[in-house]
């Protein structure tokens, strides 16, 4: 199950960011408008809620078969990342440099993270990172995230 949701994860960042880079080259990969500035108010929501320890307001913003990819390789499913949001610490929690490229009803945010205080697993932490996270507009017309991936930036 995880290699399969491994594989699924890494597919959807590669046809994310090759989508991207197409998009780009065509000149029509810049976001504009209201779902742009929809899905950056909700990356900025999501790290509130992760700072504030407040996994009911993330809940929604995660689609059921989400699946993050943490910086250290480690794999989690919805229920594990809104466990560990309970569980956290945070005296910084800043996310930055929004990016949105938008594909139709799929989407790529991409930004870094500032983050200093204590992982829902108890681990001290003092770091920055890249992310991507794919973001999908649902049959009920809202938008969920269905992957996250993140790497350190150095």
């Amino acid at each position: 199950m995880k290699q399969f949701l491994a594989t699924g994860v890494i597919v959807l960042l590669t046809l994310g960011g090759a989508l991207a880079q197409e998009a780009a080259k065509a000149g029509s990969g810049k976001a504009t408008g209201t779902v742009a500035q929809s899905l950056m108010d909700m990356e900025n929501q999501w790290a509130k809620a992760s700072k504030a320890g407040n996994a009911e307001a993330l809940a929604p913003m995660l689609a059921e078969d989400f699946v993050a990819l943490d910086s250290d390789g480690s794999m989690r499913t919805k229920s594990e990342v809104l466990a560990r949001t309970k569980k956290a610490k945070w005296a910084t929690n800043e996310i930055g440099d929004l990016k949105v490229m938008i594909h139709g009803d799929a989407a790529v945010v991409t930004g870094s993270w500032t983050g200093k205080g204590t992982d829902g697993d108890g681990k001290a932490i003092d770091a920055k990172e890249r992310w991507a996270d794919t973001w999908v507009k649902m049959g009920n017309g809202k938008w969920q995230c269905v992957a996250s991936a993140s790497a350190p930036m150095k």
